[in-house]
């Protein structure tokens, strides 16, 4: 008997013919082969929502190989991915090949080992037509808002735009972050910062300003904390105080699709399309020498924190073996998944933790290698013993007045001998203090009154953002990457470094939407309809009616608009350089195209003057001493080169400084990251020194 498995990638077939053998045909999909027509609605909102499905154009020769491999097999195994997406993949070719539906023919894989390729084949089922349905639910809603809604921004804002319900929602919450900064009023406040020496040691410590009589004060002017030094300048600071403890810390529990994909962003700098692909690949196999290809990680579209039995003894096992028994908990660790996660896959974690990846450092690439080391780490940190610290905190008395210190030391490093999660702020650091006894009397080396003012709230970046969508319920893990890509490339945000801040037309377009599309860009009705998606799902509410809650509401709001914006036109303004146009002497604009952004004539179309933008920097080419520009690769990595390339060749990854190089007086270039240090530009110059404002 011949079998035919279906997958939706090459790599995943690959990995997975390495397990069954050669009565096993395994082939790929290559993704959806069915979905709605791009030229029309293909939706019956008048007829219970039928949609319309075609086959997809492109996917033609896949759909006849598809076809012709299943005429030669006996039995079709239907294994796409284990989501509402595979799910949805697999009830189209189901109807393609024409099976049977309610046929025991739909297998998935939580991992592609062998044992998970062979507890998948052990355990066919039927299509799951609750997860269908969410996915078709999902497909038609998001496909009656942006085909309704789209064409309704092209008459009223620009050509091209789109609406979704996911990506207008997210452009709102960084739409209202900015407008948060900008209309932000900074508070003084102000601290008066001790640095004080104990008889004991020759390093001083920190303390801070607290109160009066054990009483907190808030300092606020300049006035108020120069009374303050005025009666503590030649004042004893003498401890009045130490309470030590201990504090223990629980180490983070292993990824959901989010955590990873926030973490990756914080401590490798990827973006969340780039930690997807390279999550994906490690998923579905990589070639191992003397292994073959072996999937090296549990299924990475998850919001579950739950992990099986085996891989925990698998991790406690290396745990006692590399670190010591020591290093292992109590009570084997179990996380709790929340309330509203879909718990049908485990957490991500390392298919095999006995892999490490130093071990595996030579079959993987660059992304691959840094991203399983991170989930590879974090998993098995997971597991580990907390970590303990013993803590300090001291009293200091200086004429009634009061300062605090505090410090630790750590007792037992526990998980942090592996990992430590990342944040997105940077915490105060606090170190050891000296030993002090009650009645010590410290020597002042400094005492100063600074002034502070308070902050704006940060521009979200993209962890700090899938952290407030996943908080809000908005989307799904599977959602948040292509969320993001989605809104950058329509321009409706844009970079700047790792912060996301909106463009003009995503202010203007979100304003809009405020003001006629308010449940579209709410999150609380966003989040609402991902529940109801849920309990579609669940097989708790019937797809049809979660549709039509929606489109009656939907429906009437669009007539609205169009009534009340008949005739109008929200033009987006364009951004005005102080680069005149050298044919007739306007000030050019910067204007948005198919390669990114380029300067253009305001006066267009009498004048179609156009040019591209050059960012200049403060340094002079070492070779020929022009100006040396900032500009991108082809990957979008900022690297330096003379304004004459290719004439001249000078080319530099590292950033120009306005100073000079006091050998020779070239331009100095300053080198980021571990290495970090400041150089000369010119090669024959040796001086260099380290940068110590990193």
């Amino acid at each position: 008997m011949s079998n035919l498995v279906i997958v939706e990638s090459p790599a995943k077939a690959k990995t997975i013919k390495k397990y069954l053998g050669k009565n096993y045909e395994v082939v790929a999909s290559m993704g959806h082969v069915r979905d709605l027509p791009k030229s029309t609605l293909g939706v019956d909102v008048e007829n219970g929502f039928t949609p319309k499905y075609i086959n997809i154009r492109k996917q033609s020769d896949t759909i006849k190989a598809l076809k012709d491999a299943a005429k030669k097999c006996d039995k079709i195994y239907l294994a796409t991915d284990p989501d509402r997406e595979g799910e949805a993949i697999s009830w189209h070719l189901a109807n393609l090949l024409k099976l049977d539906v309610a046929a025991k023919n739909r297998i998935t894989f939580n991992e592609i080992t062998k044992t998970g390729v062979k507890e998948g084949m052990a355990h066919p089922r039927q299509i799951d037509m609750d997860l269908f349905d969410a996915q078709q639910a999902r497909r038609i809603l998001d496909r009656i808002v942006g085909y309704k809604l789209s064409p309704f921004l092209w008459k009223k804002v620009r050509p091209g735009l789109s609406a979704g319900r996911v990506q207008s929602v997210t452009v709102r919450i960084i739409v209202d972050r900015e407008n948060e900064i900008r209309n932000f009023v900074p508070e003084e406040y102000w601290s008066i910062d001790a640095k004080l020496l104990a008889k004991t040691s020759k390093k001083a410590f920190g303390a801070k300003f607290y109160g009066k009589d054990g009483k907190k004060m808030e300092l606020k002017t300049k006035e108020e904390t120069d009374e303050v030094l005025s009666h503590i300048r030649d004042a004893a600071f003498t401890v009045s105080g130490i309470k030590t403890g201990v504090r223990k810390k629980s180490p983070a529990p292993p990824f959901t699709t989010s955590t990873m994909q926030q973490e990756a962003s914080r401590k490798l700098g990827f973006q969340s399309r780039r930690t997807m692909k390279a999550a994906q690949e490690l998923y579905e196999g990589v070639e191992i020498p003397k292994m073959g290809a072996v999937g090296l990680i549990t299924y990475m579209r998850t919001d579950s924190l739950r992990i099986s039995n085996d891989a925990r003894e698998a991790a406690n096992a290396y745990i006692g073996e590399k670190y010591g028994d020591n290093y292992l908990p109590p009570e084997p660790r179990v996380y709790k998944t929340k309330n509203n996660a879909q718990d049908a896959h485990e957490a991500i974690r390392p298919t095999m933790p006995n892999l490490t990846p130093e071990q595996l450092k030579p079959s993987l690439t660059g992304d691959q290698y840094k991203l399983y080391k991170l989930i590879w780490e974090r998993f098995i940190a997971s597991q580990m013993a907390n970590a303990e610290y013993n803590t300090v905190s001291v009293d200091i008395d200086a004429n009634g007045y009061n300062f605090k210190s505090s410090g630790f030391t750590v007792k037992f490093d526990g998980f942090t001998v592996l990992y430590v999660e990342g944040k997105d702020e940077e915490e105060e650091k606090e170190g050891a203090l000296p030993p002090l006894v009650k009645g010590d009397v410290l020597k002042v080396q400094s005492l100063e009154g600074n002034q502070h003012f308070t902050q704006p709230p940060p521009r979200f970046t993209e962890a700090s953002l899938i952290k407030i969508l996943e908080e809000n319920g908005i989307g799904r893990p599977s959602t948040y990457s292509p969320t993001i890509t989605t809104i950058l490339a329509r321009n409706y945000i844009e970079r700047e470094g790792k912060q996301l801040k909106p463009t003009q037309l995503g202010e203007i377009t979100t304003q809009l939407m405020k003001d006629h599309f308010s449940s579209i860009v709410d999150e609380r009705f966003t989040a609402q309809m991902e529940s109801n998606l849920d309990l579609v799902e669940e097989g708790k509410k019937p797809w049809v009616k979660t549709l039509e809650e929606f489109y009656g509401g939907f429906a009437k709001t669009l007539e609205d608009a169009e009534k009340n914006l008949e005739g109008t036109y929200m033009k987006v303004p364009d951004e005005e350089t102080d680069v005149v146009c050298e044919k007739c002497g306007r000030n050019m604009v910067i204007k948005n195209g198919r390669f990114g952004k380029f300067l253009a004539c305001p006066g267009f179309p009498e004048c179609r003057n156009t040019k591209r933008i050059v960012v200049e920097t403060p340094g002079t080419c070492p070779l020929c001493s022009g100006k040396i520009l900032e500009k991108k690769s082809k990957k979008g990595k900022k690297f330096y080169g003379c304004e004459h390339n290719p004439e001249c060749s000078f080319l530099s990854w590292d950033a120009p400084i306005e100073e000079k190089c006091p050998k020779c007086g070239k331009s100095l270039l300053k080198k980021v990251g571990r290495a970090a240090k400041i150089y000369c530009s010119n090669s024959e110059c040796d001086y260099e020194r380290k940068d110590t404002e990193k």
